[in-house]
């Protein structure tokens, strides 16, 4: 009787509510920022210019990206180089992260075959890392408009571009919108990341995969096009179908247009980075309890 006990608890424990996960994960938030640190400084490691390069690779794209497109291709939007870099400072925290997340168990398995802790915080810490770099290039896109609302005053207003482009300074009310809009990426973030970490210890071919499918995703994703240039009915299903398609558009209407945000966009965005982070974590706790006997 006394060992049926266990085994019924035992199979509760591998059910527990992720608020309770979360909650065991927080126990140890000194082992995450140890993870944490850990992460940046291996990255850097060796470097000459160190975390300078989280400012100068979504940089380098932005130009090469700049140059094709506007001055190859004449591309007729408005402040291009602004465009880009709104959408590749957040896609590069995606992309990035995505990679990471998904060796994070398969390289630490001499880590967890030693000493228990809460598996997700391997994950976490690469979410977080690169959230970090995101934050210490975000200063670059602020830059870039100051320098435009400094050389081009008379572009900031309702009626200077065609195609009733509206630009407007996007020194307003709607940065506050920013700390959202970071925490609703690191939750979306978070949760492939857990799906895809704990998919690679099972098939190790996922690393290639999402090799791939960052690729085919960065096109599918609005970075060099707007989805207003997209049909309608398509441009709906693309948010709901790709979060970072919403979450770029949010952060391009703040940081380039300079508008308002609707808060059902923002609403409809969280919702689904919930939706993934749940589904991310269920899967990820459903596999972890047999990492051990796999790595």
């Amino acid at each position: 009787m006394a060992t049926a006990g266990k085994v019924e608890q035992a199979k509760v424990n591998r059910w527990r509510w992720i608020p309770h996960q979360v909650r065991d994960a927080f126990k140890y938030r000194d082992l995450l920022r140890n993870l944490v640190v850990r992460d940046l400084k291996v990255r850097y490691r060796g470097s000459v210019l160190g975390f300078i390069w989280s400012l100068l690779n979504p940089l380098l794209l932005m130009l090469i990206f700049w140059f094709v497109f506007s001055k190859l291709l004449k591309n007729p939007t408005p402040h291009f180089p602004l465009f880009l870099l709104t959408a590749l400072l957040a896609w590069t925290w995606c992309a990035t992260t995505v990679s990471g997340c998904v060796g994070s168990i398969v390289g630490n398995g001499n880590l967890i075959n030693k000493v228990y802790f809460p598996r997700e915080l391997l994950p976490f810490s690469t979410v977080i890392s690169n959230g970090i770099n995101f934050l210490l290039s975000l200063p670059t896109a602020f830059a870039l408009i100051i320098y435009y609302l400094v050389r081009y005053p008379e572009h900031y207003g309702p009626r200077y571009f065609p195609d009733n482009l509206v630009i407007l300074n996007p020194f307003n009310w709607n940065l506050l919108w920013i700390p959202v809009l970071i925490l609703t990426q690191a939750i979306f973030l978070a949760g492939l990341g857990l799906f895809l970490a704990a998919l690679n210890v099972y098939f190790r071919d996922t690393s290639m995969i999402v090799e791939v499918g960052l690729q085919a995703w960065f096109f599918l994703t609005p970075i060099l096009y707007d989805l207003s240039a997209v049909a309608q009915e398509a441009t709906q299903y693309v948010y709901w179908l790709n979060p970072m398609a919403s979450i770029i558009s949010s952060w391009r209407i703040i940081l380039y247009n300079g508008g308002n945000i609707d808060p059902f966009f923002i609403l409809r965005t969280i919702l689904t980075s919930l939706i993934v982070f749940v589904a991310g974590y269920l899967f990820f706790s459903r596999l972890s309890r047999s990492f051990g006997e796999e790595l």
